[in-house]
Order: C-alpha cells, then structure tokens, then sequence
C-alpha cells in the first residue's frame, strides 16, 4: 500500500522517527533517543514540535460565507471578530458528527477550515455537497504544511525568528501574515496538547527550512515529537478524538461538547432539530471520565459493564504519563454517568474495577491574556 508522505518526512528520517502507517500517512510514532514518555514529558515541561501536514485545509469564499458555515456547524459563526478562530463540530441530519474542525476568519466573506485528516476528502465533499450559491470551497492542503510548537517555553522559542510579537496573538485567535525566519507564515495561538501554544501554517515547500529553524532556535528547550506523545497529551487535556469521542454514531451532546452547539442561534444547521430533539427527550448516553481501582490498562473500544451487563465502551484510555496512573474515558448509559460510580472495565475478558469520577483529567495552560 502507498503511504503519503508529509513535505517533511526527510526531517523525520532525519531525526530518526520511527515511522508508522498513520491513517495512509508515513509518519512518526516517536523519535530515537526519547521514546514516547519522554517526549510527553518535554512538551509539558518546555517545549515540542510536532508535523501536523497531514491536516486538511479548506478555504470558504464568497458573499454568503458566513451564512453558509452558520448553516453548516453546530457553533455560532456570527459571533466571530476579524481573525479569530472558532471550533465547532459538523453534522450530519440525524446529529452525528461529521468532523470537528477549527475555523479561521479573515473576514465575514473568507474562512479557512482545517479539519482532520482522515476525514479530509469526506468532509470537503460533505462541503461540497452542501455548498450554496455564492460561495466556493477550494481544497489546499496539499499547498500548506503545518508545524505545531507546543509547550511552556513555545512563545520563548518561537519569538526569536519571528518578526510579530507573539504576545498580540492570543488564544484562538491568528495573524495570517508573520515572518518566521523569512519565511511567510500564518500563525494561530492553538493546540492539541493542553499546553500553550502555536501552530504554524507555510508553503509545503517552506516546511523543511522553517523545521531546522525552530529546532536551531530552541536548542535544547525543543525536540521533534511523535504521533504517540500527541494522542497521550491530547487524551491527558480531555481533547476529543473522531473516531474515538466522536464519530457519525456519537453527538457532540453525548459527547460532552454542548457548549459548542448553539441550539438557540436563529439559523437552521444541519442536525440541529436532530439535537434539540435529544436535548428535549433526555441523553440516553454519555462521555465520562474515569480511573482503574483494580490493576489493569483500559483500551478504546473495551466494552464496559455493570453487575455483568454491557453499559458502554471505552473511548479512550491509557496509562497517563503525568498523572502516573491508568485513565479512561467512557461513552455508557446515562444511568451510571454519576461520579463514584463503581463500573468494570473488561480487559482480557476479565471485569477490572474502575470508578467515575470527574476534574480526573488534565487542566489545560492556555494563555487567555
């Protein structure tokens, strides 16, 4: 099977990652000489770096735009200042979810949507067959590579080859035109890690050179993070997964992403009566945090139980590297979503003792000022 490869699969080889099929993407699981703890750990302690060029870039144009996305996400677009960033689940009629996706303004007639990249050719033909007259979707992210440098010391390090001040750039909102080292960047105050934060969006053919740059400039406060340390800090920060928290089975309700869903905006969305509906009538299901009281590692998709009987399944759960302890989230009916409720994770097909809870997770050090 052909794999894709990212405009900067020659910095992994060179940095010795180990590479993995990801998605049909050639990428790095972890990097030789830090192994995925370490890099964790880096990243909440000083600072990583990360290729996210597999992500899919979107841009929305035209009159209607801002009516169109209105009509196509769960969030308010209408709420949105000049080069502030939005994120927002979309969905489908029956209020499953399609994606989760970042959206960027520049102005009520242009957006650029970056959307996950497993989901990058269906979300952009879900777009496509939902788009309107007076606006165009254009497909370009094989024209970008994106750089995520997160962690504590991020700004320190980035600052030094960037022209902007950094300060002026807060969280969820993005300046599309700074020099970094040169170079033309589009850069956002965002991340999937829990830390504070940037993402940097260039010309693919810019990506190699700005790569050694930031690792130049960060010296020993920086090093090249894997695909593994991503999942474990972003699952640590509680950050849903599509896949995993969400999918087209799953809704941003059940999920716990109501705040992003603004059931009482004028406009129609798609699947908005779908969730008014499950408002109404009551979940039947949710997303809970939880941690083993018994020995044992819970996986996604491991079924849970109680007294014997199947009441959900494990979304995400691992052994966290900063906290020293097994978690888990849950996707189980409504009935046992209360905190200090005992519940058994089946591992190995054997009931392992874990108990709800809540505040288990993570508290993320963004920068709001």
């Amino acid at each position: 099977m052909f794999l894709r490869q990212t405009p900067l699969y020659d910095m992994h080889l060179k940095y010795n990652g180990k590479m993995i099929d990801f998605g049909g993407w050639d990428l790095p699981v972890q990097f030789e000489g830090m192994g995925i703890i370490k890099e964790h750990n880096m990243v909440r302690e000083s600072a990583g770096l990360f290729d996210v060029s597999h992500m899919g870039e979107v841009f929305i144009t035209g009159e209607k735009a801002e009516d169109f996305l209105q009509s196509l996400v769960t969030n308010d677009i209408k709420v949105m200042k000049d080069l502030q960033i939005l994120y927002s689940p979309m969905c489908y009629p029956d209020g499953g979810v399609v994606d989760d996706l970042l959206i960027y303004r520049y102005n009520n007639q242009k957006y650029l949507l970056v959307i996950n990249a497993g989901n990058t050719d269906k979300d952009f033909a879900w777009i496509k067959q939902n788009l309107i007259d007076g606006v165009s979707a254009v497909n370009v992210s094989s024209e970008y590579a994106q750089l995520a440098i997160q962690g504590p010391r991020a700004q320190e390090i980035l600052q030094k080859i960037s022209d902007t001040d950094l300060d002026s750039i807060k969280f969820f909102w993005f300046n599309p035109s700074v020099k970094v080292s040169g170079i033309d960047c589009i850069i956002s105050r965002t991340g999937y890690t829990g830390e504070d934060g940037f993402e940097v969006y260039v010309k693919s053919d810019d990506a190699a050179f700005l790569w050694e740059e930031i690792l130049q400039a960060g010296g020993d406060l920086v090093a090249p993070i894997g695909l593994g340390a991503r999942d474990t800090l972003r699952f640590e920060a509680k950050l849903p997964l599509y896949g995993q928290e969400i999918d087209q089975d799953i809704t941003p309700l059940e999920a716990g992403l109501g705040f992003f869903v603004k059931l009482n905006k004028d406009e129609d969305f798609i699947g908005k009566s779908a969730l008014i509906k499950q408002k109404e009538t009551g979940l039947n299901r949710k997303l809970v945090e939880f941690e083993m009281l018994d020995k044992g590692i819970p996986r996604s998709h491991y079924d849970v139980q109680k007294e014997g009987k199947v009441i959900g399944h494990v979304t995400t759960g691992m052994h966290s590297p900063t906290f020293k302890k097994p978690l888990g989230l849950a996707l189980i009916s409504i009935e046992y979503s209360e905190p200090g409720t005992e519940i058994d994770i089946i591992i190995r097909d054997k009931p392992i003792k874990a108990v709800v809870g809540t505040g288990l997770f993570y508290k993320k050090q963004t920068k709001t000022k």
